[in-house]
């Protein structure tokens, strides 16, 4: 049996779907399952029992046996979030449990970490685990996913393989319940069909222009293959960036959306709310070099083939993966 948690969220929900084209129907979906708006996530997915995100660590007792790989994707991942104690609960100390579990009983064992963790940047977008220690996170929750990692890179007893991923700005189906969190090609989309325009935040950084502040976009489908071939191809335990390698800029994105809907050009800059614009990342670029160096294969949907894919099949007629 595959353990996946976070199932009823975006990800994992994604990489539930891409299981089952794979024949794989022995699944565990484990998440809070009292968010309702999440339940379309799940509808005509295939997997064998739903586990109450509490319960898990009390059903894995009884069913430990049976369990072949643990994807533990769940995760609070609101940026705007500043309790640090529901960060330790939920993204530090259930991890450090998921963690010992799967090595005392040896199960393979992928988790995310995030982009997040690289604050600013100043010490570059390299997956090299000698760089994790002197990371600045801009918020509690980079800050929980990179104390788990720091945290895991100190354990001498690990499971037979683990990976830990980097996700950088991750866009596509199964996003409609994220509100806030939602990405912007999301929102630009909704923003379209009600306006017919697109509001992107001015910099306010003076490196930077109107929209060309930069992020490395990945296709959710990219990253459910990266998923899947680490699962496949248990070579190398680690720390792995999960992005493209290439910076695009938002307003390449904003393009995008429109050329997908056949819509002219109208673009509206608006200040970066207060809130978060001392914690805003105006680049990221994934060093991509250690997954491809162990043999990964495929090509990454451009900014543009990928929004465009997620328009036309997903957002606009209303679909789910």
């Amino acid at each position: 049996m595959i353990v996946v948690t976070g199932a009823a969220g975006f990800i994992s929900s994604c990489l539930v779907s891409e299981l089952n084209k794979q024949n794989e129907n022995r699944i565990i979906v484990v998440d809070d399952f009292s968010k309702h708006e999440k339940d379309n996530n799940l509808q005509s997915k295939i997997f064998i029992e739903k586990v109450e995100r509490d319960d898990f660590f009390d059903w894995f007792e009884n069913n430990k046996l049976n369990v072949t790989f643990v994807f533990h994707l769940g995760a609070r991942t609101d940026t705007t979030e500043q309790s640090v104690a529901i960060f330790d609960e939920l993204n530090l100390n259930y991890s450090k449990k998921m963690w010992q579990v799967c090595t005392q009983y040896n199960i393979p064992l992928i988790y995310a970490s995030s982009a997040a963790t690289y604050g600013n940047g100043e010490f570059g977008y390299d997956d090299n685990h000698d760089v994790v220690n002197q990371l600045v996170p801009l918020n509690p929750y980079g800050e929980s996913k990179n104390d788990f990692d720091k945290w895991v890179l100190q354990q001498k007893s690990t499971p037979p393989f683990w990976a830990g991923l980097k996700f950088f700005n991750v866009y596509g189906p199964n996003e409609y319940h994220k509100g806030r969190m939602a990405s912007v090609i999301f929102h630009s989309f909704h923003q379209l069909i009600n306006t017919r325009k697109i509001k992107l935040f001015k910099s306010h950084n003076p490196n930077y222009t109107d929209g060309g502040q930069m992020r490395d976009f990945i296709y959710v489908k990219d990253l459910i293959n990266i998923c899947l071939f680490l699962k496949q191809n248990q070579t190398q335990s680690g720390i792995y960036n999960v992005g493209t390698g290439k910076a695009e800029t938002f307003l390449e994105l904003a393009l995008s959306t429109f050329d997908a809907l056949g819509i002219e050009p109208n673009i509206d800059f608006v200040d970066t709310p207060i809130d978060i614009r001392d914690k805003y990342q105006y680049f990221t670029e994934a060093n991509m070099q250690k997954l491809l160096s162990i043999g990964y294969p495929n090509k990454f949907f451009s900014l543009r083939e990928g929004v465009n894919e997620y328009v036309k099949n997903y957002l606009t007629p209303s679909k789910y993966f």
